[in-house]
């Protein structure tokens, strides 16, 4: 299988490699809170050089019909969104719009699958397209983009300096 490129690493000097379980040799990046909170959501790149997206269904992701939650659905598609523009990022970012659209359920102990494309990469911004699916039903489509950014530095109470 391929590896992501190694300037990834670089730039996420927080990426986790599982070694155990489903999802040995899977990555995932551990600053963001709530992903880590929500998830676990994991990313790859197959043998093709196309990246893929998954996570299993728990009882934690659903709703009150038991079946996955929409703003889990959201969550990890937004997930999706720069593990799929990881190779082009070369930084940081921001989503500054997401599009979705529900088309059907998932429940516990499904693995969803993620996958997509970038449908332009810019200057300052980046635009991703894809789907989540789970045993070959479409669950879910969406898009977005994402604005590269500059890190700014942070003042001793944890506010971004302005």
């Amino acid at each position: 299988m391929n590896e992501l490129p190694k300037t990834v690493f670089l730039r996420r000097p927080d990426i986790h490699v599982e070694t155990e379980g489903e999802f040995a040799g899977w990555r995932t990046w551990t600053r963001d809170s709530f992903e880590t909170h929500n998830g676990p959501f994991w990313h790859r790149m197959d043998e093709n050089g196309q990246v893929q997206c998954a996570f299993r269904v728990e009882k934690k992701h659903l709703n009150g019909m038991r079946n996955v939650h929409g703003g889990c659905f959201m969550s990890f598609g937004d997930y999706c969104l720069f593990a799929l523009a990881s190779s082009v990022l070369q930084g940081p970012g921001v989503t500054v719009s997401f599009a979705c659209e529900f088309l059907d359920a998932a429940r516990e102990g499904e693995l969803v699958e993620g996958t997509g494309e970038i449908t332009r990469a810019g200057g300052s911004l980046i635009f991703v397209r894809g789907t989540l699916k789970s045993a070959g039903r479409t669950l879910f489509t969406y898009s977005g983009t994402i604005k590269r950014v500059k890190w700014k530095p942070r003042n001793d109470a944890g506010a971004i300096a302005t």
